[in-house]
């Protein structure tokens, strides 16, 4: 059975046909969250086990999602957009601090909303890999952003004298991806390290880059 079933309108005990489509659809979230985050992950997971989780029926599943995938789509959005968030609601309070010092803010904030909660860093950074070209691409346009938001800061370092400019690309997408590649290695237990080892090892790493001289500027010995 696929295709997405028109629910019920007019309203039932005080809540409008909205409010209890909102309300079943946030219960298929949480399920989806646990089982694809806490669970068994979503590769084992059948709609008849978040039907079960959410205490909702499959036709009221396919009134919310035409497939799992769609579940696993939204809920990968969701956990980026709390990551993102709780580097937006930080961004305002560094922007008068110098670039590393910003840069550290900034992405232990991006760390701290990724990771909080196990479920959304498995998402993620594991669940979400390889599952159809279609996840793919958004998977992919996610990191984009998050590329094209690290250049916009060291950008407006290098616009405001504090760094050297130049093209911030490939910096920005080499630590993206030194990102995805750590935090899915720690997520399935292949790298033994708390979060916070996690986490200052990618910091070294921009920190790093963004110390290195310009080559134009550099003496020849």
């Amino acid at each position: 059975m696929a295709g997405r079933i028109t629910p019920a309108a007019g309203r039932y005990g005080g809540r409008s046909a909205a409010e209890r489509q909102a309300e079943r659809r946030g219960r298929f979230l949480k399920a989806g969250l646990d089982l694809f985050g806490a669970g068994p992950g979503y590769r084992a997971t059948r709609i008849t086990d978040v039907c079960r989780a959410a205490g909702l029926s499959s036709r009221q599943f396919y009134e919310e999602f035409h497939t799992l995938e769609d579940l696993l789509a939204e809920l990968h959005l969701y956990v980026n957009d709390a990551a993102q968030q709780a580097v937006l609601d930080v961004l305002p309070q560094v922007r008068h601090l110098e670039p590393i010092d910003r840069c550290t803010r900034l992405f232990r904030a991006y760390a701290a909303g990724a990771t909080a909660d196990p479920r959304h860093t498995r998402i993620a950074f594991v669940e979400i890999i390889g599952v159809s070209p279609r996840l793919d691409r958004q998977r992919l346009d996610r990191r984009a952003r998050w590329i094209d938001f690290l250049c916009e800061q060291l950008d407006d370092a290098a616009g405001r004298g504090e760094i050297p400019p130049r093209d911030f690309r490939v910096t920005a997408a080499a630590f993206i991806g030194a990102i995805n590649g750590l935090m899915h290695d720690w997520a399935v237990g292949w790298v033994d390290a708390t979060r916070d080892q996690i986490v200052d090892e990618l910091l070294l790493m921009l920190l790093g880059r963004l110390q290195v001289p310009d080559e134009d500027e550099e003496v020849d010995g």
